[in-house]
């Protein structure tokens, strides 16, 4: 992927071996959680990281995520923290407060505290959009997760 002859360029590193991950998933949805939880393990056992290098926190729904994130990015355990979710589209205006304010929190949780947080709360018009992206949107948060955790130890190297 290097473009630069005499410029350094910190490449995508996908390996996992050695960090410590933190999920928040929403007990909310359930269903598209628990798809999204299993495909975001599964990839980070392919990508190296240890089943106990892991931890699971579970929450209400995605207004909590934030919250529970903030408070496992200042512990300072984790490498990389992953929010995981859904919020499906009702009748009522609760669908664009719920997911511009799990996304808004989840971005303050990074740049406040340093520590990386790949945002899978899924936001859908219907469950069956939900359930088609879960698997994949688990998955892409895991490479998320070990990438950026890797980038900001490069950086900080």
């Amino acid at each position: 992927m290097a473009k630069y002859d005499n410029i350094e360029e910190l490449e995508p590193n996908h390996d996992g071996k050695g960090l410590r991950i933190a999920i928040v998933v929403s007990r909310f949805n359930t269903d598209v959680g628990e798809g999204l939880l299993s495909a975001c393990t599964a990839a980070l056992l392919k990508l190296g990281v240890r089943e106990q290098d892991i931890r699971i926190c579970s929450v209400p729904g995605a207004l909590e995520v934030p919250l529970a994130a903030r408070q496992l990015a200042l512990s300072r355990k984790y490498d990389a923290l992953i929010a995981l979710g859904a919020v499906i589209r009702g009748e009522t205006y609760h669908f664009e407060i719920v997911s511009n304010e799990s996304a808004r929190g989840i971005t303050l949780v990074q740049l406040e505290t340093g520590v990386p947080v790949a945002n899978g709360i899924l936001t859908t018009e219907d469950d069956d959009q939900a359930l088609v992206r879960m698997a994949e949107k688990g998955g892409d948060c895991a490479l998320v997760a070990v990438e950026m955790a890797n980038l900001l130890k490069s950086i900080d190297a």
